[in-house]
């Protein structure tokens, strides 16, 4: 083989190479492999405080989220303006402000779906539309499918490559999951009694004697019967600890009905009340509180925390007199005990103590307000316990006698 037509065979070859290189480039469903860098919206980036509206769109073009900022906070409209989780918000905002260009992908509209970035418009779209308003420019983007390497694809609409970003940019696709849904959460051991009358009329109630005691004390046993698991029992203070709801709806637009309710009270020994109305219809589980305060409950919870400050304050000066004493020889000294507010002046403390309780009734009856929340199923169940549900099952051959005998006729 002579020396030209080696170079012909290598000169085919490299023209084959890039020929191959160049049909992978346009054939290549998810990526041009343009390598790019800086941030991929620079307007957001010294301007995430300014956003005050955020739209968010799924397939067919369907409005998900509306998130608007208002005198109050963060509010979201498809909920009849309920509280939004302004920290999943602002750690969304900021990762989009964080997000950096890694790489640019295809620019075909018609590969667009393979990254989840082609246009929310279609009814089968995979990605959301995400506006961003308050801006001076509004900015308006499609969140795509994630990457392995933990980026995101994306492309801001309007423009037509599409990239791949750094950084997990999850974007709730119900508008439920836009919701702060902490409601209230007020521990077992502060609970002093729970009553609960339910839908058939049935009602039970449980109490502790002292706060310190570790169970309730179920009342109104039948004759013949015995309390059954101190579990179940105890369990029912703990409906209101770390409570969050799934849902939540405009009271006119789900009030309680008529008939088929139950009714739970819950009182804490500092005197806070809650009380619950509850149903089910279509498969949910419904709520509405509404807090007060047991003013003569929250005076003697506030009486005995004295007493035991003072209790506390006169035993520790005792302690420091006697180290005061044995440490005259060395010349030690002890320091002496302040003087709880309690003590100096037991009114006052009184008065502030009530003030703070009123506070925390007022701060829940802010978040329950005229709502109707839908709560998890667990927490429900919990709340719909009769009392047979509390009660030792009756060993075969002892039912009869658990039972009220019949009168017998005249």
């Amino acid at each position: 083989m002579n020396r030209n037509t080696l170079i012909g065979l290598a000169a085919a070859a490299v023209l084959a190479i890039v020929a191959a290189v160049a049909l992978n480039h346009v054939d290549r469903p998810q990526s041009e492999a343009i390598e790019a860098s800086g941030p991929l919206l620079p307007a957001l980036r010294d301007h995430v405080n300014e956003v005050s509206r955020i739209v968010v769109t799924g397939a067919g073009d369907a409005v998900v989220a509306t998130l608007e900022r208002g005198k109050d906070g963060w509010t979201l409209a498809e909920k009849g303006g309920y509280a939004v989780d302004t920290g999943k918000l602002r750690g969304f905002l900021l990762k989009l402000a964080d997000a950096k260009k890694l790489e640019q992908k295809t620019s075909n509209p018609d590969k667009y779906a393979q990254l989840g970035v082609e246009d929310v418009s279609a009814k089968d779209a995979k990605g959301m539309q995400v506006e961003l308003g308050g801006l001076a420019q509004p900015v308006r983007l499609v969140v795509g499918n994630s990457d392995a390497r933990g980026g995101t694809y994306v492309r801001v609409v309007g423009e037509a490559p599409s990239w791949l970003v750094s950084g997990a940019l999850t974007v709730d696709k119900s508008a439920a999951d836009w919701l702060r849904k902490d409601l209230v959460d007020i521990a077992a051991n502060r609970i002093e009694s729970v009553s609960i009358t339910r839908a058939d009329g049935g009602t039970l109630h449980v109490a502790k004697k002292a706060e310190g005691d570790a169970n309730f004390v179920l009342s109104d046993i039948p004759k013949g019967r015995e309390p059954g698991s101190e579990y179940t029992i105890n369990g029912l203070a703990s409906t209101l600890a770390s409570l969050r709801f799934d849902d939540v709806v405009p009271g006119k637009d789900a009030p309680a009905p008529e008939s088929g309710v139950l009714k739970a009270r819950y009182q804490a020994f500092d005197g806070v009340v809650v009380e619950a109305t509850a149903w089910e219809k279509d498969g949910r589980h419904h709520a509405r509180f509404v807090a007060s305060l047991d003013r003569d409950a929250a005076v003697r919870h506030i009486d005995a925390l004295q007493a035991k400050e003072k209790a506390d304050y006169e035993a520790a000066k005792v302690a420091a007199d006697a180290e005061a004493k044995d440490g005259k020889a060395d010349g030690a000294g002890a320091a002496k005990p302040a003087e709880p507010a309690s003590v100096a002046d037991a009114a006052k403390d009184r008065e502030a103590r009530l003030a703070t309780a009123a506070k925390d009734v007022d701060e829940l009856n802010a978040r329950f307000g005229d709502w109707t929340f839908v709560v998890p199923a667990y927490k429900f169940a919990n709340m719909d316990k009769s009392l047979e549900d509390l009660l030792k099952p009756v060993e075969e051959g002892k039912a009869d006698a658990a039972r009220p005998a019949k009168k017998k006729k005249g």
